[in-house]
């Protein structure tokens, strides 16, 4: 049995009416949650289910299922719940799921239910074949339209979670709060299985009762309010909420005293933002990772802390640099579904960063043109580019919006095209869109841009020059929106 469950099976002998796992004022002691989820186990045994779809939002029910999975051996697939229906029809035939586990009978045949939710059989045909080993198939949030399947082994998981309670071990807790959606893989690894190594309780509030909606939309009074209700020891934040609770703490809001870990992650974050932070009190630890590693890489720790690093190396895996790339060993996924993993264990990240002399690790950059936004999404600005390019209203078109809450899209327009016409047009593809991929708002590019250097040979865009000469209208564009919604 892996550590994680045994760990629950020892809570449950030793402390049997401890609380393990709330969700509002439902309460699953240790005990409970133990046989809770042998319950789910032989449900999924019972009928045979080799692949699980999760689709449900936060909450108990999420919590058992996984780790009736993790129980089983049977291979969970969280559905993130911003994806699109396309990206959702994506997830279910490429991993070639039999079971779908949902809040109600949907689709497929009805096979019973686990935790008041619908099991249903799903799917026809051979499933496609799936690394050895494999447990989890997490998919990422998509940077193009189809998002890949990072398929991770069940020992990979838990040596994530152990090296991360082994980093914090000092650190004091009884209660941390899921504030993240559980199906991404950094909240299902650090706030689900560290806490309940540690022995913590566990809270798990549906997204909207957090303040959450869809993957890009925060309602920051209703997540206050949830956190100064249940007091939580741990959080871990995505940049864009860690900037809401630093405006709102600056505003008078106070933070409960019982916060001694605020982990950060999913993007990166502004050094000027951990200094406010910092300057509130507040214990901000920013953290570096991918699920191609399992999430979590390298953390700061109230014991190791640098600013402007993202912490030192967990001990389950070892970073170098490689070419100025950061390259993680150790800590490598089983591949992609549909392709095959490293033979070396090793990732290469397509970041760029350095180790200090202390072994802290410093993201300076990326290879690549992938844009991460402020809440931990990651968005191919080719992709909503091509699909404005496609319709013939613009001769050039750059979407930017890393680190930020949102997309905006600065564009040249054919002879004719109306303002009108062109909110119209991205109005359409909008809805065709995962919301964290939607220009929410858009320009004109400058009128001297092809004389600039900002496009090469053969019309791509350069987009760090780019990015420097639009700069101010750039931001102009979230500055405007920010006034349009005050």
């Amino acid at each position: 049995m892996n550590n994680v469950l045994t760990a629950l099976k020892q809570h449950a002998l030793s402390r049997p009416e401890a609380v393990a796992l709330a969700e509002g004022k439902q309460h699953l002691t240790w005990q409970m949650l133990w046989q809770r989820v042998q319950q789910a186990a032989e449900t999924l045994q019972q009928h045979q289910v080799q692949r699980l779809a999760l689709a449900a939002d936060n909450g108990i029910g999420w919590v058992v299922t996984d780790l009736a999975c993790l129980l089983n051996g049977t291979v969970c697939v969280p559905v993130p719940p911003f994806f699109s229906e396309v990206q959702v029809n994506h997830l279910l035939a490429e991993a070639g799921v039999d079971g779908l586990l949902s809040p109600s009978l949907s689709t497929g045949v009805a096979l019973g239910e686990i935790e008041g939710m619908a099991l249903a059989r799903v799917g026809s045909g051979v499933p496609p074949e799936l690394p050895q080993d494999c447990q989890k198939i997490t998919f990422t949030s998509g940077s193009t339209g189809n998002p890949k399947g990072v398929c991770l082994s069940a020992e990979h998981q838990q040596a994530t979670a152990s090296a991360i309670a082994e980093v914090i071990s000092d650190v004091k807790g009884e209660r941390h709060l899921c504030l993240l959606p559980l199906s991404t893989l950094l909240e299902n690894i650090a706030g689900i299985y560290v806490p309940l190594l540690r022995g913590m309780c566990i809270e798990v509030s549906p997204m909207a009762q957090l303040g959450l909606n869809g993957s890009s939309s925060l309602d920051l009074p209703v997540m206050l309010q949830a956190i100064s209700r249940i007091q939580p020891d741990s959080v871990i934040l995505t940049p864009q909420i860690l900037l809401g609770l630093v405006i709102a703490a600056e505003r008078g809001w106070v933070p409960p005293a019982s916060l001694t870990f605020i982990a950060v992650g999913g993007g990166r974050v502004s050094p000027e933002l951990l200094l406010r932070a910092t300057a509130l009190g507040l214990p901000v630890y920013e953290g570096y990772g991918l699920s191609e590693c399992g999430s979590v890489v390298s953390l700061n720790t109230p014991a190791a802390r640098r600013a402007g690093s993202t912490g030192q190396p967990l001990p389950h895996c070892r970073v170098e640099i490689e070419n100025d790339e950061v390259v993680v060993k150790g800590a490598a996924f089983l591949g992609y579904l549909g392709a095959t993993g490293s033979s070396d264990d090793t990732v290469h990240t397509g970041d760029i960063g350095h180790l200090d002399k202390d072994n802290f690790l410093h993201i300076t950059g990326r290879r690549k043109n992938l844009l991460i936004s402020s809440f931990g999404r990651n968005i191919s600005p080719e992709w909503p580019e091509s699909e404005l390019l496609q319709t013939g209203l613009f001769s050039h078109c750059v979407v930017a919006g890393d680190a930020k809450p949102f997309c905006v899209a600065l564009c040249q327009l054919q002879p004719g095209v109306s303002k009108e016409t062109v909110d119209n047009t991205i109005a359409r593809i909008n809805r065709e869109l995962p919301d964290y991929a939607r220009i929410k708002q858009w320009a004109l590019l400058p009128e001297n841009h092809l004389a600039l250097g900002a496009w090469t040979a053969n019309g791509r865009p350069r987009r760090e020059v780019i990015n420097q000469i639009c700069k101010q209208q750039i931001e102009q564009l979230y500055t405007e929106l920010k006034e349009c919604e005050a």
